[in-house]
Parts: structure tokens; sequence; C-alpha cells
């Protein structure tokens, strides 16, 4: 077993699970240092290049987002989504995975789903492949408002269904996103493997959210998305500050220049 897997997997019940989105070098240099996980996620679609949807998001542009991200990371493990209509069958799947982790190093993959793709990710697990799973709002598939799910008794009863089943099929921990909350504990309580809330409660083993929403640098009203610091104000003063110095011929100085 991966010995950072290992470690995801000792931390049940014991400390909470750190995980942040990164899609270059630069953010997960900076991560790396208190982050357990580090994801480079299809997020990258709307926060990078302002996709409605993850599903315009392909595979391209997952991998070269993640050899960037590879760059920067000594100790987290490095967990890559499988973009929308990348695992459409066993042998698409095993072929597209094989070539994210060659190309990028990654630890793992993510897929989103429960008993719809489990031949899939029984698949991925026979032949090695360390996997992530994801369950509750799964934006590859959503059509229509998002809204959170385990409402209704059987809806409950199929996402409680549906980890257990990604449990019995090897994969290391599942993304639980927008799911009520007594719901999310229920799951985390039955598993013996950890849960990654977003949107989900602190119930959950750990935590994940968006880098760029946390910083304050993608503008979002997602409900479950807090600002932790207004990184988009510090840009600007110094973007002000260098417009400032060039116009009055501050900068470049004899000090920055040849």
């Amino acid at each position: 077993m991966n010995p950072k897997i290992k470690k995801i997997l000792s931390k049940k019940n014991k400390s909470k699970i750190i995980c942040l989105t990164s899609y270059t070098k630069n953010f997960s240099e900076i991560l790396d240092k208190y982050t357990d996980i580090i994801l480079v996620g299809d997020s990258l679609g709307s926060v990078l290049y302002s996709f409605d949807t993850t599903k315009n998001v392909n595979l391209k542009m997952m991998i070269e987002h993640s050899k960037s991200v590879r760059k920067g990371i000594k100790k987290s493990l490095m967990v890559v989504d499988m973009p929308y209509n990348t695992y459409r069958n066993k042998s698409e799947a095993l072929k597209n995975a094989k070539k994210i982790i060659k190309d990028s190093k990654a630890d793992a993959v993510k897929l989103e789903g429960g008993k719809k793709i489990i031949n899939i990710i029984k698949h991925l697990r026979k032949n090695k492949i360390n996997v992530m799973g994801h369950l509750g709002i799964l934006p590859q598939s959503q059509k229509g408002k998002f809204r959170y799910k385990g409402k209704t008794s059987l809806e409950r009863k199929r996402l409680l269904a549906d980890a257990m089943l990604l449990q019995k099929n090897g994969v290391f921990s599942i993304v639980l996103e927008c799911i009520e909350t007594s719901l999310s504990k229920k799951i985390t309580k039955e598993l013996k493997i950890p849960t990654i809330g977003i949107g989900s409660s602190v119930n959950c083993d750990g935590q994940v959210l968006v880098t760029d929403d946390l910083i304050g640098l993608n503008l979002t009203s997602i409900k479950f998305v807090k600002s932790f610091y207004n990184i988009r104000k510090h840009i600007e003063l110094a973007i002000k500050k260098f417009s400032s110095d060039v116009k009055n011929k501050k900068y470049p100085s004899s000090k920055f220049s040849y």
C-alpha cells in the first residue's frame, strides 16, 4: 500500500484530514506544508477557465495542471479528478487513469458516483490504481439547480449503500459533497475508511475546499464556502502600486536595471 494512503487511513477517528485543491506548482508548494491531500480538481474548469460546468474539462487540461502541481509537492497525497467522459467503461477508465498517473505521477484518481460505476472502480483497483470516491452532489452528472442530498429516506438509504459499496470495492476515502448533516455523520460512523466533507458538516473525517474560494480569489456565494482571507484586495494594492510607480518613473530604478 502507498505509505501516504496508509497515513490517511490511520487518521480515521484520530485527527482531521486536510484537503485542498491546487492547479499549479506555486499553490501546491504552499499547500503542501499544511495539507494531507492535494486534489487537482476538475473545479479548475470554473476557477481558471470560467466554464459553466466541469463537463467542459478534458483529460489534457487535467494532466497539464497535474504535472505542474506535482512539482510543488513533497509530502501530501496527490489525487487527480478523472474528468467527464473519461471513465464511461472499464477499458477507457483504465487507459485514462494510467495516463494520468504515468504523466503526472499522481498517487490516486477520483471518480464521481456509486453503484453505477462500481464495476469501473473494481477494474481500476484490480489493476492497482488507487481510487478516491465521491458521493452526494456529483457536478459531472448534476442536472438543474444544485441541492443538498439526503432529504428523503430513499436517497439516504441509497447514499449509505453506495458508500458501503465503494468501501467494499477498495476506495481509500470518499468525498461527501453537500450531504445532510445527520446522514454524513452516519456514513462517517459506519465506514472504516475516511470521509472528506465539502458542505457536509463537521462530522466528516476531513474537509476539502477549493483553495481559490477560501482565500477570496474566486468570488462565490456557495453556502458551504467560507472566505478565510481577501487575497484579491492585496493583489489589487500591489498592482495599483506598480501602476503608480511606473507612471511616476519610480520603477524600474537603477536597482532594478542592468
